[in-house]
């Protein structure tokens, strides 16, 4: 069991790391940015490809490839995003939707479709009450801790974070008080692509890499966002952990049904509300408005 519930934290670990810069692209812009999943698989391949380059140092090689995907990260934002502000969900989700697609296939054109393994770059077994446990796993994990306080403090104690936090609450108002809100749109845009590739990196050891990867675990972001709380940082991370528990639990039950799972805990939180209602009516009490 404690070796589900490590695969758990790391799941979770891993989904935050991803899920924040779309919570935060979301909370800003109101943009639905499947642009995001490009972003993190495209990263991960960079990675891949700078890893025998710098001699297998992976944390160097990590930062290469997020380096090398922010200048992509702002030409996505100026050219396409910045294009969608204030325009319906629908255009925003079909634009994205065909950069996630053109991402998948450049990865195809150049790496191919053969899926890309990365060795653990600790390699190092822990024993905690008779059950085996990757070393590599528990730094994964203390990675999002840190990153969840080290954010924490960049939004409450920085100027930029702080704009980002008031536009969260009130863009019109942030824009009244004669702030260029694009520009910091664009950077959060930038912080948030950065820890998209920095999550598919730390992830690649842990799975295999391939063309379509940003697919499937951008559906598990949206769930962990909706949960958590659209724009919701701190949401965002509670949520990731008890998503990444849901499914680290179901699939040692019924591992078909893992990641459904996570969906039907969205559908719940959705439903919230009006099953709610529902049973106040029941009951004869008046609905909350």
């Amino acid at each position: 069991m404690i070796d589900t519930l490590l695969y758990g934290v790391t799941i979770g670990a891993i989904l935050y790391i991803f899920s924040i810069g779309l919570s935060i692209t979301f909370g800003t812009m109101q943009i639905v940015n499947f642009a995001h999943g490009m972003v993190y698989s495209l990263g991960v391949y960079l990675f891949i490809t700078f890893l025998p380059w710098v001699a297998g140092i992976f944390p160097l090689a990590m930062a290469l490839a997020v380096a090398a995907m922010l200048p992509i990260a702002y030409l996505v934002e100026r050219f396409i995003i910045r294009r969608l502000y204030g325009e319906s969900l629908d255009y925003a989700i079909i634009a994205t939707y065909a950069v996630l697609l053109i991402g998948a296939d450049v990865i195809k054109y150049i790496w191919g479709t053969e899926p890309q393994p990365v060795s653990d770059p600790i390699g190092i077994p822990l024993v905690i009450f008779g059950v085996v446990i990757q070393l590599y796993r528990v730094v994964v994990f203390l990675s999002a801790i840190v990153l969840f306080i080290g954010l924490k403090i960049f939004f409450t104690r920085n100027v930029i974070g702080k704009v980002v936090i008031a536009a969260l609450e009130d863009r019109d108002g942030v824009r009244a008080l004669g702030l260029d809100v694009n520009k910091y749109f664009s950077i959060a845009f930038i912080i948030g692509s950065g820890l998209a590739v920095l999550g598919g990196v730390l992830y690649s050891p842990i799975t295999t890499s391939e063309p379509y990867m940003g697919f499937h675990i951008l559906l598990l972001a949206f769930a962990v966002v909706i949960v958590g709380g659209m724009g919701n940082l701190t949401g965002t991370f509670f949520s990731a952990f008890a998503l990444g528990m849901v499914i680290a639990i179901t699939g040692r039950l019924y591992s078909s049904a893992a990641d459904t799972m996570v969906f039907v805990v969205m559908a719940l939180v959705l439903l919230k509300d009006p099953i709610f209602n529902f049973f106040r009516k029941l009951v004869g009490k008046p609905a909350i408005s």
